[in-house]
């Protein structure tokens, strides 16, 4: 049986590491939409630093991604811009894959 609970407190550490992994992806990824969206919107770098940690904050509202999406959509509807839902998910995407790299080289 020992072998059988090596392998199985195996599998539970790598689940264990890949489930922070990715938490750790998400809120890069949404750290990385906050300063996309900030650069978009024209705020200062310190403004954009404080806005990405809202961005970030945002999903902790709700499970999923779509709190992260109301905030900047209605962001960015609330300082004028017209930025499509599309575009927005395509960042989203975009910059998790970015983020998980990054994530993934100990960045």
């Amino acid at each position: 049986m020992t072998t059988f609970d090596d392998r199985e407190r195996g599998f539970e550490a790598k689940f264990a590491l890949d489930e922070e992994q990715e938490f750790r992806a998400i809120a890069r990824r949404n750290k990385l939409l906050g300063l996309w969206a900030a650069e978009k919107m024209g705020l200062s770098p310190e403004s954009a630093e404080d806005y990405a940690r809202a961005v970030v904050r945002a999903d902790f509202e709700q499970p999923g991604d779509e709190d992260v999406f109301r905030k900047v959509a209605g962001d960015f509807k609330g300082s004028g811009l017209t930025v499509s839902e599309g575009e927005i998910r395509s960042k989203m995407d975009e910059l998790a894959s970015v983020a998980r790299d990054q994530i993934r080289a100990g960045e």
